[in-house]
């Protein structure tokens, strides 16, 4: 089982819609952390800011999964 991390960079899928979006701005607030995510579809469409959720330690985005994974096998 691979280790995900959130980066700025990476492209992330809806898990409902299954619409990606591009991670453009990670920054920390005093109550969590934000990630700025922008749709790969739409140029104009506003940006989406989702609080990441902390889980064992590790940053996750909720309602969301990486687009691609890289197999280390």
């Amino acid at each position: 089982m691979s280790e995900t991390r959130v980066q700025v960079g990476q492209v992330w899928k809806h898990n409902k819609t299954g619409k990606s979006f591009l991670i453009t701005r990670l920054y920390h607030e005093a109550l969590g952390t934000i990630a700025i995510l922008r749709s790969t579809d739409d140029d104009k469409a506003q940006p989406l800011r989702v609080k990441m959720s902390h889980t064992g330690g590790k940053l996750s985005l909720p309602g969301y999964s990486p687009a691609q994974t890289l197999d280390t096998n």
